[in-house]
């Protein structure tokens, strides 16, 4: 793929083609992961293991309390509502504008996910609305940060306290994103963090949860390995448990050396990571500000790393098609689940239903060039006729 300039100063792709698009997110890796990964594949030992070890130790340190890894995000998920002991009859209350993971972590426990409408500024949950869903069934609240923004996070934590809920935060998109300073995950209830392959930071596949819980924790740990009690430590120094018990159901939601190794490499570059994605936000909000059509999330993109850069506008899916049919990958962060067929509650939100007809998701990764971005915005500019 090449971008160039025509005589009247606008940009053109050419050589397109699946090869050629202008990539919406992606892996990016350098030669140290890779270089771990070979030495993992050298050691024979792939796994859980030290290097799970290693990784866990680091995160501990990043964010100065206890992280336990997981196969997933959305283990990770499903591990802790688990834990606080979630199960059918409960009801956990989350915004319907998030991707089907977090749903599906709390339906895996038996439990039902109550969807609640998004804050048109930031797209996290609406705290009033949440409120109108309280029952006496309710035992959790998961916020959801959407595209690395908390929202309004202390009064969340306020409406939990007072009405006594556990919140798990559904942090997938805010991995190094500020709060009042903090970084999430260093405080709170239990947050939980994905590191699949497009996230700010990637293990290739990951998770993990952050609590200072000790009873929860403790359980995390035993039931990512199929509750086997205490087979953690075990599995740190290279062996198994042979003579043990089992209390709880549990999963193979343990991470690997692999995972853990490529994950090492990738918290030394998360500094690198969060400049750089929150100057390819800057640089779009500083060039389509002045189109009419366009409007954006209002977070600050100083305190965040920004996951996904999400705009809104009335003509969404001729926007789309036009980029795409110009190499340009965008993506719609997401289908509301209240409107998926399994979780079909007969009910209507039209905050979210509204905006989901409006968002569109601009491509946004740390390997996207300059020029990349500079094309996506031109193009943005001719649809307009800017």
């Amino acid at each position: 793929m090449s971008i160039k300039k025509d005589k009247l100063g606008s940009l053109h792709i050419t050589d397109k083609g699946s090869k050629g698009m202008i990539r919406l997110s992606k892996s990016c890796l350098s030669r140290l992961e890779k270089e771990s990964v070979a030495k993992v594949l050298d050691s024979e030992f792939l796994g859980m293991g030290s290097e799970v070890k290693k990784f866990e130790d680091d995160l501990t340190e990043f964010f100065g309390r206890p992280v336990l890894c997981v196969s997933t995000g959305t283990a990770a998920l499903h591990l802790a509502l688990q834990a606080i002991g979630l199960g059918k009859g409960d009801e956990v209350l989350v915004q319907s504008l998030t991707y089907v993971a977090s749903f599906q972590a709390i339906s895996a426990t038996g439990a039902k996910a109550v969807a609640c409408e998004v804050n048109l500024d930031n797209l996290c949950i609406d705290l009033d609305d949440a409120k109108t869903k309280l029952t006496k069934n309710t035992k959790a609240i998961m916020p959801v940060h959407y595209s690395g923004g908390v929202g309004d996070l202390y009064e969340v934590y306020l409406f939990a306290e007072k009405h006594g809920l556990r919140v798990i935060e559904d942090a997938a998109h805010a991995f190094g994103t500020k709060y009042n300073g903090e970084k999430v995950g260093s405080f709170g209830d239990i947050t939980c963090f994905s590191f699949d392959g497009i996230k700010n930071i990637t293990s290739g596949e990951g998770g993990a949860v952050l609590t200072n819980d000790k009873k929860v924790a403790q359980r995390l740990k035993d039931d990512r390995l199929l509750g086997v009690q205490k087979d953690t430590e075990m599995r740190y120094n290279g062996q198994r448990s042979w003579d043990f018990d089992v209390y709880n159901q549990g999963f193979r939601f343990h991470m690997s050396n692999i995972n853990a190794a490529i994950g090492i490499e990738q918290l030394k570059k998360i500094d690198f990571f969060k400049r750089k994605r929150q100057e390819i936000a800057q640089h779009y909000i500083k060039n389509l500000k002045k189109i009419k059509y366009i409007d954006f999330l209002k977070i600050d993109f100083l305190e965040i790393i920004p996951h996904i850069f999400v705009v809104k506008t009335s003509k969404r899916d001729e926007l789309k098609e036009y980029l795409a049919g110009n190499g340009i990958e965008c993506g719609i962060h997401y289908k509301p689940n209240h409107l998926l067929s399994k979780y079909d509650f007969d009910i209507t939100l039209p905050i979210t239903e509204h905006i989901y007809s409006e968002i569109l998701t601009l491509p946004c990764h740390t390997d996207l060039t300059t020029e990349e971005q500079n094309f996506v915005i031109d193009s943005i500019r001719k649809f307009y006729g800017c």
